[in-house]
């Protein structure tokens, strides 16, 4: 199921990448810029939600979706806290904290699998949590600018950032801790 519409969806967040990217090459002004990269974002990271729904829905879940997925998410995470570091929107330790525990998530999960214990690494609500706070994050922080002359975007997504560094490190942390048992017991 290589070409499913739900695998086309997911497909999209990793194309939107270079698109999101790209908008801030363009020869417009920095709020058509901002307005567009963060359109851009707020479309893209809704086909998480809406892949997984047509997969269920159409009954074309598969397990390259199931592995697509959540890569497609974290490229798409990753890279646009990159473009914000680039743009001084977002501080290099908070993106040193999301990548790095993206990986090291990443390669947990990998090796628990390896060892048929990836049970124990299931997605849990905090790690849930630290992605609804990310994906709120980053559309503000590109968005950088004034909502209706009430909400500045930038000093919100400043907030929103930091919080989900602390929900990204508590997730991991967490992880690690589910996963401990195996570990020591595969150190022995």
């Amino acid at each position: 199921m290589f070409l499913t519409t739900p695998t086309i969806l997911t497909w999209t967040r990793i194309v939107a990448i270079p698109l999101i990217a790209g908008v801030f090459y363009m020869p417009l002004d920095k709020p058509t810029q901002n307005l567009i990269a963060t359109v851009l974002f707020v479309v893209f990271a809704a086909t998480d939600w809406l892949d997984g729904y047509l997969a269920r829905k159409l009954n074309q879940t598969s397990a390259f979706g199931a592995f697509l997925d959540p890569v497609a998410d974290k490229f798409l995470v990753c890279a646009s806290v990159l473009v914000l570091v680039h743009l001084q929107r977002a501080d290099v330790f908070v993106a040193l904290i999301i990548i790095g525990r993206e990986i090291a998530i990443s390669a947990l999960r990998e090796w628990m699998a390896q060892i048929g214990a990836s049970k124990s690494v299931a997605v849990h609500r905090v790690g849930k949590l630290k992605t609804v706070v990310q994906m709120t994050a980053i559309p503000f922080l590109l968005f950088d600018g004034s909502v209706f002359g009430l909400i500045d975007t930038g000093v919100w997504g400043t907030w929103l950032i930091w919080l989900s560094a602390v929900f990204t490190v508590w997730s991991m942390v967490y992880y690690l801790q589910k996963a401990l048992p195996e570990i020591r017991a595969r150190a022995k």
